[in-house]
């Protein structure tokens, strides 16, 4: 009477058949997907700061032409200069 291979719940004399305990789940399901959520967000977070770490070091490190001097060609195009 009942197939084996399909799995079926019996409430009161009913077949309920496979998808019966999908609504059931819901609570389940979204708890799972907000977790992994929380979990990728927080990963990136993560990142962001490891990334961001290095690039204010260099921010520091940046020199300016003094406002007294005048540019000149070589000031402009010297890679070498101090």
């Amino acid at each position: 009477m009942l197939n084996n291979q399909v799995k079926t719940n019996i409430k009161n004399g009913y077949f309920m058949g496979i998808h019966y305990d999908y609504k059931s789940k819901r609570g389940e399901r979204a708890m799972l997907k907000e977790a992994k959520k929380k979990a990728r967000l927080a990963e990136r977070r993560a990142k962001r700061l490891l990334s961001s770490e290095p690039a204010a070091a260099v921010k520091k490190e940046i020199k300016t032409h003094d406002i007294k001097k005048t540019i000149t060609l070589d000031d402009l195009t010297n890679p070498n200069q101090k």
